[in-house]
């Protein structure tokens, strides 16, 4: 009943628009969530398993209400359930009052420029929009974060309380996602998602289509050799047909010269 009152209220007010932000100079987005089109497997993934209408963005920037000014965060990487990314699309950005209903996670990768406001300026600001869970990585192991390489914090009655994080056996560190109901792993300074129920870890896009070529050439092989051998039953069919049939005119031919 919320969320359609809201809902309700905010189709009668002019649509805003984000405005068109510089690009920033840090690479750490690229690096670690675009390049290996991490977000891409991310978004195919949840959309897969858990839920049809997922969006998944990077860089895209986030509101609670454009009528009230034009500050903003941009996450490096934003998951939402049921929202509507066409008016995303037509707003160049996430208001939270218009969707009616913030997003379900943000995450921040580190850089040396941004690093100090990811744990202290833009945590209070999510926390104000409501996001569900706020997750820091830092690929140097935390020289960007203050000493913490994951960092995780879910919204208790409004406020923000630490996800555990805990070392696995191998060095590499983890903790429990209820937005995705899936582990986040800072790994040897990668970012990875791991699905308890299949016991995997979600393979970057770029796996995904390496897999699929080698499936599509191991397709291609199998056919050739099916069609290779039909080929070669076909050829040994004819030469017992051609051979079954010149029997018959030899044992014809023999018949006739015993009857002269």
């Amino acid at each position: 009943m919320t969320t359609n009152t809201v809902a309700t209220a905010t189709e009668s007010r002019k649509l805003r628009r984000f405005p068109d932000f510089p690009p920033r100079d840090d690479m750490q987005t690229w690096n670690y969530l675009n390049y290996e089109s991490l977000a891409t497997s991310l978004r195919y993934f949840l959309r897969d398993n858990r839920h049809p209408r997922v969006t998944v963005e990077s860089e895209v920037p986030v509101w609670s209400d454009l009528s009230r000014g034009l500050r903003r965060r941009i996450p490096d990487l934003m998951v939402i359930f049921g929202g509507d990314r066409e008016l995303m699309l037509e707003q160049r950005g996430y208001e939270i009052v218009r969707q009616g209903n913030p997003p379900a996670l943000a995450l921040e990768v580190a850089s040396e420029s941004t690093g100090e406001l990811d744990y202290t300026a833009k945590r209070r600001d999510y926390e104000l929009f409501g996001i569900g869970e706020y997750w820091r990585f830092d690929p140097t192991g935390g020289d960007y974060h203050g000493g913490v390489a994951l960092a995780g914090d879910r919204l208790v009655d409004g406020r923000y309380e630490p996800i555990p994080i805990e070392e696995t056996e191998d060095g590499a560190l983890r903790a429990y996602s209820e937005a995705l109901d899936m582990y986040v792993y800072w790994n040897d300074g990668s970012l990875e998602f791991y699905d308890p129920r299949s016991g995997t870890f979600i393979r970057r896009w770029g796996e995904l289509q390496a897999h699929a070529n080698a499936e599509t050439a191991r397709a291609e092989a199998q056919t050739a050799r099916a069609e290779a051998e039909a080929a070669a039953r076909a050829a040994a069919e004819a030469r017992a047909s051609d051979l079954a049939s010149r029997n018959a005119e030899l044992q014809a031919e023999l018949r006739r010269l015993r009857a002269q």
